[in-house]
């Protein structure tokens, strides 16, 4: 038997049930695999709100780290014991045990453990695709992040100084402010108390950045517009207050015929040699300590309704897990 989450209807958090069902054998393709941490991801909130369209009834999460229980007929590389972690495609990471196909799953390092592989594997390959692969940020390039201290945040600001880029990073209290400085973000500003494009103005002597990565949505679409420089790029990859709707294209051309792009991980993750060249970057990255994974709170499994409350009104910071 396992415990899964289950939504019949989309809506707040109120909506997620719990509900037992007994596993089969995993078919042909399938592994089954026994949860031992679930990550929390804000996509997560999207999918039970309705923001992204479900089929339903539907499981919800995509990311979850565990061990393989049994092993389905016709899969190659995986065995009986082994750690093994995914982000997806496909939900249904709220359980205690899942089949599921055995292209979505890679092996865990030796030395990584079940909550730093659940809590840097999406986050972590976002960063991944975002920087290298679709912004193609360059060494000396001075780039801004919105909710740099949030999970993405953190491993978007460390990625980055890796690489030798500038970071301005925006946050939303003095805590997290101090937690982006402590990352290495070169400039931080309390979006509560300046004007973000304002002191990005004033940061950049005038001329604004070339590279823009919003995770946040409605509520910084103008700054990131008022922020970019003449052709920058403004990588919208997040919705997390509302999103980004009736976009003026003559606004682009007004600030500085910029670009704009809105990306999904599985867009990027097609190819299983796409996939596994982006997780052995991040898992490499990980495990030599250029990325530090802040696991800032932990909730029991079935309480993953109070985390949806907790990450929708910010009051997270660094990655959530869930733990079955």
């Amino acid at each position: 038997m396992a415990r899964t989450a289950r939504i019949e209807r989309t809506g707040g958090p109120e909506v997620i049930e719990w509900v037992d069902v007994e596993l089969p054998p995993p078919g042909r393709g399938e592994l089954q695999v026994r949860h031992e941490a679930v990550g929390l991801n804000f996509i997560d909130t999207y999918h039970r709100s309705g923001l992204y369209p479900v089929a339903l009834p539907s499981g919800l999460g995509s990311e979850a780290a565990g061990v393989v229980e049994a092993v389905g007929e016709g899969v190659d590389g995986f065995a009986v014991g082994d750690r093994v972690v995914t982000f997806g495609p496909g939900l249904g990471a709220y359980a205690t045990a899942r089949n599921a196909s055995a292209d979505i799953w890679s092996k865990i390092p030796d030395g990584m453990s079940f909550d730093l592989a659940a809590a840097v594997m999406l986050k972590g390959c976002t960063a991944e695709y975002l920087i290298e692969r679709c912004a193609r940020v360059q060494p000396g390039m001075t780039v801004l992040v919105h909710a740099a201290a949030g999970g993405t945040g953190q491993l978007l600001v460390q990625w980055l100084k890796h690489i030798g880029a500038q970071v301005i990073g925006t946050v939303g209290s003095p805590e997290k402010a101090e937690r982006a400085r402590a990352l290495g973000a070169d400039h931080v500003i309390e979006y509560k108390k300046e004007d973000i494009a304002a002191r990005v103005r004033e940061i950049t002597s005038g001329g604004g950045v070339p590279v823009v990565f919003d995770g946040v949505g409605k509520s910084t679409w103008d700054a990131s517009l008022k922020s970019a420089a003449r052709r920058g790029l403004i990588v919208s990859f997040g919705n997390a207050s509302g999103p980004v709707t009736g976009v003026d294209l003559g606004a682009l051309s007004q600030h500085g015929s910029l670009f704009v792009t809105r990306p999904t991980a599985f867009h990027y993750y097609v190819t299983p040699e796409e996939r596994a060249a982006g997780v052995a970057r991040v898992f490499d990255l990980a495990m030599r300590g250029v990325l530090k994974v802040e696991i800032g709170q932990r909730y029991a499994l079935e309480d993953a309704a109070e985390a949806h409350r907790a990450i929708a009104a910010g009051e997270t910071m660094g990655a959530t897990l869930l733990v079955p």
